[in-house]
Protein backbone atom coordinates (compact mmCIF):
# COMPACT_ATOMS: atom_id res chain seq x y z
CA UNK A 1 0.00 0.00 0.00
CA UNK A 2 1.40 3.52 -0.57
CA UNK A 3 3.33 5.66 2.05
CA UNK A 4 3.25 8.77 0.48
CA UNK A 5 1.16 10.93 1.70
CA UNK A 6 -0.27 15.16 0.50
CA UNK A 7 -1.81 16.71 3.64
CA UNK A 8 -3.71 19.57 2.64
CA UNK A 9 -5.36 22.50 4.73
CA UNK A 10 -8.43 24.71 3.56
CA UNK A 11 -9.62 27.71 6.11
CA UNK A 12 -12.88 28.69 4.50
CA UNK A 13 -15.28 31.11 5.42
CA UNK A 14 -17.78 28.95 7.76
CA UNK A 15 -15.39 25.29 7.88
CA UNK A 16 -12.05 24.22 8.70
CA UNK A 17 -10.77 21.53 6.75
CA UNK A 18 -8.26 19.18 6.68
CA UNK A 19 -7.42 15.97 4.00
CA UNK A 20 -4.97 13.48 3.25
CA UNK A 21 -4.85 11.87 0.14
CA UNK A 22 -1.91 9.08 -1.32
CA UNK A 23 0.01 9.15 -4.61
CA UNK A 24 -3.51 7.48 -6.13
CA UNK A 25 -5.82 10.30 -5.06
CA UNK A 26 -7.07 8.51 -2.88
CA UNK A 27 -9.04 9.84 -0.04
CA UNK A 28 -7.41 9.03 3.75
CA UNK A 29 -9.25 10.83 5.00
CA UNK A 30 -11.32 14.35 4.89
CA UNK A 31 -11.92 15.68 8.02
CA UNK A 32 -14.53 18.83 8.31
CA UNK A 33 -15.76 21.38 11.50
CA UNK A 34 -18.31 23.71 10.89
CA UNK A 35 -17.44 27.21 12.44
CA UNK A 36 -20.19 28.27 14.88
CA UNK A 37 -22.67 31.16 14.48
CA UNK A 38 -25.45 31.97 16.68
CA UNK A 39 -28.97 31.48 15.68
CA UNK A 40 -30.30 34.39 13.98
CA UNK A 41 -26.90 35.62 13.42
CA UNK A 42 -26.25 35.56 8.97
CA UNK A 43 -22.20 35.24 8.77
CA UNK A 44 -19.16 35.45 11.15
CA UNK A 45 -16.75 38.53 10.94
CA UNK A 46 -13.48 37.62 9.27
CA UNK A 47 -11.67 38.07 12.81
CA UNK A 48 -13.81 36.04 14.60
CA UNK A 49 -13.55 33.19 11.81
CA UNK A 50 -9.85 33.52 12.23
CA UNK A 51 -10.01 32.75 15.93
CA UNK A 52 -11.95 29.76 15.52
CA UNK A 53 -9.94 28.11 12.54
CA UNK A 54 -6.56 28.25 14.83
CA UNK A 55 -8.52 26.82 17.39
CA UNK A 56 -9.84 24.25 15.63
CA UNK A 57 -7.12 23.31 13.66
CA UNK A 58 -4.34 21.20 15.96
CA UNK A 59 -6.90 18.41 16.30
CA UNK A 60 -7.77 17.77 13.37
CA UNK A 61 -4.57 17.79 12.58
CA UNK A 62 -3.64 15.20 14.96
CA UNK A 63 -6.69 13.20 13.33
CA UNK A 64 -5.28 13.16 10.48
CA UNK A 65 -1.70 12.04 10.84
CA UNK A 66 -3.68 9.21 13.04
CA UNK A 67 -4.67 8.19 9.84
CA UNK A 68 -1.28 8.15 8.06
CA UNK A 69 -0.38 4.26 8.49
CA UNK A 70 3.42 4.09 10.59
CA UNK A 71 6.11 4.70 8.31
CA UNK A 72 4.44 6.95 5.60
CA UNK A 73 5.75 10.08 4.42
CA UNK A 74 3.76 13.27 4.12
CA UNK A 75 5.54 14.69 0.99
CA UNK A 76 3.57 17.89 0.93
CA UNK A 77 2.05 20.04 3.17
CA UNK A 78 -0.90 22.64 0.82
CA UNK A 79 -2.83 25.18 1.60
CA UNK A 80 -5.65 27.37 0.41
CA UNK A 81 -4.24 31.25 0.36
CA UNK A 82 -6.52 32.97 -1.09
CA UNK A 83 -10.37 33.33 -2.67
CA UNK A 84 -9.44 33.10 -6.28
CA UNK A 85 -6.08 32.47 -8.13
CA UNK A 86 -5.68 36.45 -9.41
CA UNK A 87 -3.86 39.50 -8.60
CA UNK A 88 -5.16 40.87 -5.43
CA UNK A 89 -7.36 38.16 -4.47
CA UNK A 90 -7.24 37.63 0.07
CA UNK A 91 -9.38 37.37 2.75
CA UNK A 92 -7.99 37.08 6.06
CA UNK A 93 -9.46 33.87 7.38
CA UNK A 94 -6.98 32.11 5.12
CA UNK A 95 -3.82 32.89 7.06
CA UNK A 96 -4.49 30.59 9.97
CA UNK A 97 -4.42 27.42 6.88
CA UNK A 98 -1.23 29.09 5.60
CA UNK A 99 0.67 29.91 9.07
CA UNK A 100 -0.29 26.51 10.47
CA UNK A 101 0.59 24.94 6.97
CA UNK A 102 4.11 26.60 7.02
CA UNK A 103 4.91 25.72 10.32
CA UNK A 104 3.83 21.88 9.93
CA UNK A 105 6.08 21.49 5.79
CA UNK A 106 9.00 23.30 8.51
CA UNK A 107 8.51 20.76 11.23
CA UNK A 108 8.22 17.78 8.76
CA UNK A 109 11.44 19.11 6.58
CA UNK A 110 9.01 18.71 3.36
CA UNK A 111 7.30 20.79 0.43
CA UNK A 112 5.15 23.84 0.82
CA UNK A 113 1.99 24.83 -1.58
CA UNK A 114 -0.25 26.79 -1.53
CA UNK A 115 -3.15 27.38 -4.36
CA UNK A 116 -6.20 29.17 -4.14
CA UNK A 117 -9.86 27.86 -2.56
CA UNK A 118 -11.66 28.30 -6.10
CA UNK A 119 -9.15 25.96 -7.75
CA UNK A 120 -9.59 23.43 -4.76
CA UNK A 121 -13.21 23.29 -5.27
CA UNK A 122 -12.91 22.28 -8.63
CA UNK A 123 -10.28 19.78 -8.34
CA UNK A 124 -12.22 18.23 -5.65
CA UNK A 125 -15.07 17.40 -7.70
CA UNK A 126 -12.81 17.09 -10.96
CA UNK A 127 -10.34 14.46 -10.10
CA UNK A 128 -13.02 11.53 -10.01
CA UNK A 129 -15.46 12.98 -12.45
CA UNK A 130 -15.89 12.03 -16.40
CA UNK A 131 -14.74 15.35 -17.22
CA UNK A 132 -11.01 14.67 -15.44
CA UNK A 133 -9.02 14.68 -18.62
CA UNK A 134 -11.10 17.43 -20.55
CA UNK A 135 -9.00 20.49 -21.36
CA UNK A 136 -11.83 22.85 -21.45
CA UNK A 137 -14.79 23.21 -19.70
CA UNK A 138 -17.08 25.32 -17.67
CA UNK A 139 -16.82 25.28 -13.98
CA UNK A 140 -19.49 27.04 -12.14
CA UNK A 141 -18.56 27.64 -8.86
CA UNK A 142 -21.34 28.29 -6.58
CA UNK A 143 -20.96 28.91 -2.83
CA UNK A 144 -21.77 31.00 0.27
CA UNK A 145 -20.19 33.75 -0.87
CA UNK A 146 -19.61 33.04 -4.49
CA UNK A 147 -21.58 32.69 -7.65
CA UNK A 148 -19.29 32.43 -10.95
CA UNK A 149 -19.29 30.62 -14.00
CA UNK A 150 -15.79 30.14 -15.00
CA UNK A 151 -14.12 29.16 -18.44
CA UNK A 152 -11.30 26.74 -17.44
CA UNK A 153 -8.55 26.32 -19.73
CA UNK A 154 -5.61 24.04 -18.89
CA UNK A 155 -4.30 26.12 -16.00
CA UNK A 156 -5.97 29.28 -17.03
CA UNK A 157 -9.66 30.22 -15.13
CA UNK A 158 -11.99 32.81 -16.34
CA UNK A 159 -15.20 34.51 -15.12
CA UNK A 160 -17.64 34.35 -18.25
CA UNK A 161 -20.41 34.65 -16.03
CA UNK A 162 -22.11 34.41 -12.82
CA UNK A 163 -24.49 36.38 -10.23
CA UNK A 164 -23.54 40.23 -10.41
CA UNK A 165 -24.67 40.74 -6.76
CA UNK A 166 -25.98 38.28 -4.37
CA UNK A 167 -24.14 34.37 -4.34
CA UNK A 168 -26.97 31.87 -4.57
CA UNK A 169 -25.72 30.40 -1.30
CA UNK A 170 -26.52 34.40 0.56
CA UNK A 171 -29.71 34.38 -1.43
CA UNK A 172 -30.52 30.87 0.80
CA UNK A 173 -28.55 32.02 4.11
CA UNK A 174 -30.46 35.29 4.21
CA UNK A 175 -34.16 33.38 3.59
CA UNK A 176 -33.47 30.79 6.06
CA UNK A 177 -32.14 32.54 8.88
CA UNK A 178 -35.52 34.72 8.18
CA UNK A 179 -37.28 31.40 8.43
CA UNK A 180 -35.53 30.10 11.82
CA UNK A 181 -33.33 27.49 10.04
CA UNK A 182 -29.80 27.17 11.31
CA UNK A 183 -26.92 28.95 9.44
CA UNK A 184 -25.76 27.90 6.97
CA UNK A 185 -29.36 26.95 5.56
CA UNK A 186 -28.77 25.35 2.14
CA UNK A 187 -28.95 21.54 2.86
CA UNK A 188 -32.14 22.02 5.48
CA UNK A 189 -33.59 23.98 2.54
CA UNK A 190 -32.70 22.05 0.09
CA UNK A 191 -34.55 18.87 2.30
CA UNK A 192 -37.71 21.78 2.59
CA UNK A 193 -37.85 22.00 -1.25
CA UNK A 194 -37.94 18.79 -2.12
CA UNK A 195 -40.62 17.94 0.34
CA UNK A 196 -43.03 20.31 -1.20
CA UNK A 197 -45.69 18.40 -3.11
CA UNK A 198 -47.29 21.41 -4.10
CA UNK A 199 -47.70 22.02 -7.87
CA UNK A 200 -48.83 25.85 -7.83
CA UNK A 201 -47.86 28.68 -9.98
CA UNK A 202 -44.91 29.95 -8.73
CA UNK A 203 -45.28 33.24 -7.37
CA UNK A 204 -41.31 34.52 -7.51
CA UNK A 205 -40.35 36.44 -10.47
CA UNK A 206 -38.19 35.00 -13.11
CA UNK A 207 -34.64 35.77 -12.78
CA UNK A 208 -33.20 37.70 -16.07
CA UNK A 209 -30.22 36.50 -17.71
CA UNK A 210 -28.30 38.21 -19.86
CA UNK A 211 -24.43 37.26 -21.23
CA UNK A 212 -24.24 34.36 -18.57
CA UNK A 213 -24.74 36.88 -16.31
CA UNK A 214 -27.63 37.43 -13.23
CA UNK A 215 -28.87 39.26 -10.19
CA UNK A 216 -30.23 37.89 -7.51
CA UNK A 217 -30.88 40.90 -4.77
CA UNK A 218 -34.54 41.03 -6.16
CA UNK A 219 -35.79 37.63 -5.20
CA UNK A 220 -34.19 38.06 -1.68
CA UNK A 221 -36.12 40.74 -1.23
CA UNK A 222 -39.01 39.41 -2.78
CA UNK A 223 -38.86 35.71 -0.38
CA UNK A 224 -38.64 38.04 2.40
CA UNK A 225 -41.54 39.81 1.87
CA UNK A 226 -43.61 36.85 1.37
CA UNK A 227 -42.40 35.30 4.17
CA UNK A 228 -45.76 34.21 6.36
CA UNK A 229 -48.14 34.71 3.48
CA UNK A 230 -47.55 31.16 2.18
CA UNK A 231 -46.50 27.93 3.29
CA UNK A 232 -42.57 28.05 3.97
CA UNK A 233 -42.09 24.76 2.03
CA UNK A 234 -44.13 25.75 -0.91
CA UNK A 235 -42.26 29.18 -0.69
CA UNK A 236 -38.63 27.69 -0.53
CA UNK A 237 -39.66 25.74 -3.42
CA UNK A 238 -40.64 28.46 -5.43
CA UNK A 239 -37.18 29.84 -5.14
CA UNK A 240 -35.16 26.66 -5.85
CA UNK A 241 -37.45 26.27 -8.76
CA UNK A 242 -36.29 29.93 -9.77
CA UNK A 243 -32.53 29.71 -9.16
CA UNK A 244 -32.39 26.23 -11.40
CA UNK A 245 -34.04 28.22 -13.92
CA UNK A 246 -31.51 30.99 -13.70
CA UNK A 247 -28.60 28.58 -13.67
CA UNK A 248 -30.23 26.45 -16.86
CA UNK A 249 -30.31 29.77 -18.63
CA UNK A 250 -26.65 30.36 -17.92
CA UNK A 251 -25.64 26.86 -19.17
CA UNK A 252 -27.72 27.46 -22.12
CA UNK A 253 -26.22 30.56 -23.27
CA UNK A 254 -22.71 30.00 -22.72
CA UNK A 255 -22.98 26.74 -24.10
CA UNK A 256 -23.96 29.04 -27.31
CA UNK A 257 -21.22 31.67 -26.54
CA UNK A 258 -18.24 29.23 -26.65
CA UNK A 259 -19.06 26.22 -27.65
CA UNK A 260 -19.12 24.13 -24.93
CA UNK A 261 -21.03 21.08 -23.71
CA UNK A 262 -19.02 19.98 -20.93
CA UNK A 263 -20.18 21.72 -17.39
CA UNK A 264 -18.74 20.46 -13.79
CA UNK A 265 -20.54 21.75 -10.47
CA UNK A 266 -18.36 22.92 -7.53
CA UNK A 267 -18.94 24.85 -4.13
CA UNK A 268 -21.52 23.85 -1.59
CA UNK A 269 -24.69 24.97 -3.54
CA UNK A 270 -23.91 22.76 -6.23
CA UNK A 271 -24.90 19.47 -3.63
CA UNK A 272 -28.23 20.46 -3.93
CA UNK A 273 -29.71 17.67 -4.23
CA UNK A 274 -33.03 19.64 -5.89
CA UNK A 275 -30.68 21.61 -8.27
CA UNK A 276 -28.92 18.63 -9.59
CA UNK A 277 -32.40 16.78 -10.48
CA UNK A 278 -33.89 19.51 -12.09
CA UNK A 279 -30.84 20.07 -14.49
CA UNK A 280 -30.48 16.60 -15.53
CA UNK A 281 -33.77 16.58 -15.99
CA UNK A 282 -34.52 19.67 -18.37
CA UNK A 283 -30.86 19.84 -20.05
CA UNK A 284 -29.89 15.68 -20.90
CA UNK A 285 -28.52 17.00 -24.37
CA UNK A 286 -25.60 18.87 -22.25
CA UNK A 287 -22.68 16.95 -20.27
CA UNK A 288 -23.17 17.81 -16.72
CA UNK A 289 -21.27 17.03 -13.95
CA UNK A 290 -21.60 16.78 -10.10
CA UNK A 291 -19.25 15.97 -7.78
CA UNK A 292 -20.21 13.64 -4.43
CA UNK A 293 -22.37 16.14 -2.20
CA UNK A 294 -19.67 15.73 0.20
CA UNK A 295 -16.56 16.71 -1.83
CA UNK A 296 -18.98 19.62 -3.51
CA UNK A 297 -18.88 21.27 0.01
CA UNK A 298 -15.83 23.12 1.43
CA UNK A 299 -13.06 20.69 1.78
CA UNK A 300 -9.72 20.10 1.53
CA UNK A 301 -9.51 17.31 -0.38
CA UNK A 302 -8.98 19.37 -3.89
CA UNK A 303 -5.96 20.99 -2.37
CA UNK A 304 -4.45 18.19 -1.38
CA UNK A 305 -4.96 16.85 -4.77
CA UNK A 306 -2.79 19.68 -6.33
CA UNK A 307 -0.35 19.36 -4.03
CA UNK A 308 0.40 15.93 -4.85
CA UNK A 309 0.16 16.85 -8.91
CA UNK A 310 2.80 19.13 -8.29
CA UNK A 311 4.79 16.77 -6.50
CA UNK A 312 4.41 13.33 -8.15
CA UNK A 313 5.05 12.47 -11.28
Amino acid sequence: MDSHYSLGIDTSNYKTSVAVINTEGDIICNLQKYLDVKKGERGLRQSAALFQHVNNLPALIQRAFASIKEGGKVDCVCTSARPRPVEGSYMPVFNAGVSAGKMLAAALDTAYLAFSHQEGHIEAVKHDSPLKDVKRIVSFHFSGGTSEALLVEENKIDIVGGSKDLAFGQVLDRVGVALGTAFPCGQELDELALSCQSSTQNLLPKIKCADGYINLSGIETKCQRMIGECNDAVLVAMLFQRLGESIEEMILQLHKKYRINDFLFAGGVSASTYIRKMLRSDLPQLNICFGEPALSTDNAVGIARLGGKKIWP
